[in-house]
């Protein structure tokens, strides 16, 4: 028997000020740049790589950009601080940062080309008490700080305090000056957010059409790599987790304290992923509203078993995507 795809708007009321988990297909929906696959494929068709950069991929066996960059980085640390001449290592680290630049360049809009949509994004997520972005993309981080000029007493809050994560993450839920809220995380952390030699993260501020040429700039300085996890199976991104405070109090404070319900919209809740499902099931969490695009009943049936499989007897409906009024021109 097929699954029933309601509109949005006929469930949003047993859905409001609960969880939204916003996977890469919410992204797809406002630029067709963000379809795809990876990182590495796009650098690798934009002949971005030099002979070695492949070899350090095929070394350590990933195609997590953030970790060779980190790790060919930190080489370059170490050999300087020990005054090792290392012309190699360093110039390898500028040709995997340089790949990174140009394929995110590439790859992301600029503010301009999404800053008409972002109305409608900010009405949608602003129905929920907490979202959880899986998206190393602005999207969202543009959504809030559009969200500072609407005049509706509504304030979204992602927990760092001039640049800092503070991690007495839970306080940030009490209103302050705002009437509702709304707390933010990245689960595999974001382009906004960045780590120095000796693990210091914080997270890069900028207002609309600057944000992605400050985080480019941040990058080029050699003083910061990006902190987010970018592609890999699920033991490899639980890997790249652990690595970092900010995600791994994420994964293990922040998704296992969750309530209610839940709204996915855009996640395809893959077998690369199933480390997020995993979590999930230690929350409390009793119904489930997910997005469907194009009404496809193969994808319902794969979401119904993976949800009850990892979350238990929960209750589970299905929404149109295009009914969420998420990436609609303003």
């Amino acid at each position: 028997m097929p699954f029933e795809i309601h509109r949005w708007e006929d469930i949003a009321g047993d859905f409001e000020r609960g969880t939204a988990l916003i996977g890469n297909g919410a992204s797809i929906a406002v630029d067709s740049g963000f379809d795809y696959r990876s990182l590495l494929g796009e650098a690798r068709r934009l002949n971005l790589f030099t002979a070695e950069v492949e070899e350090l991929f095929r070394s350590f066996e990933t195609v997590d950009f953030e970790l060779v960059l980190r790790l060919v980085w930190h080489a370059t640390k170490v050999n300087a601080a020990l005054t090792i001449p290392d012309d190699l290592t360093h110039r390898v680290y500028q040709d995997v940062r340089r790949a990174l630049i140009e394929t995110v360049r590439a790859v992301h809009p600029d503010h301009g080309e999404v800053v008409a949509r972002l109305p409608s994004m900010y009405r949608f997520l602003k129905q929920f008490s907490t979202v959880l972005s899986l998206n190393y993309d602005l999207l969202v981080y543009w959504t809030m700080t559009y969200g500072l000029d609407v005049p509706d007493q509504h304030l979204f809050k992602d927990c760092f305090v001039n640049g800092q994560f503070d991690d007495d993450w839970a306080r940030f839920r009490e209103p302050f000056r705002e009437r509702t809220n709304t707390l933010v995380f990245y689960p595999h952390g974001s382009l906004a957010l960045c780590r120095d030699f000796v693990e210091n993260e914080r997270k890069i501020h900028d207002r609309g059409a600057g944000l992605l040429e400050s985080i480019l700039d941040t990058w080029n300085s050699e003083r910061y790599v990006p902190l987010f996890v970018s592609e890999g199976t699920a033991t490899q991104k639980l890997s790249a987790i652990q690595s970092s405070y900010y995600l791994s109090t994420v994964y293990r404070e922040v998704i296992p304290s969750l309530a209610g319900s839940l709204t996915i919209l855009g996640w395809g809740l893959g077998e690369q992923e199933v480390h997020l499902l995993q979590r999930l099931g230690r929350a409390n969490v009793t119904r489930v509203a997910c997005s469907v695009y194009a009404g496809n009943q193969r994808y319902c049936d794969g979401v119904y078993r993976a949800l009850r499989d990892h979350l238990g007897d929960v209750d589970v409906v299905f929404f149109d995507s295009a009914s969420a009024g998420w990436a609609v021109d303003a």
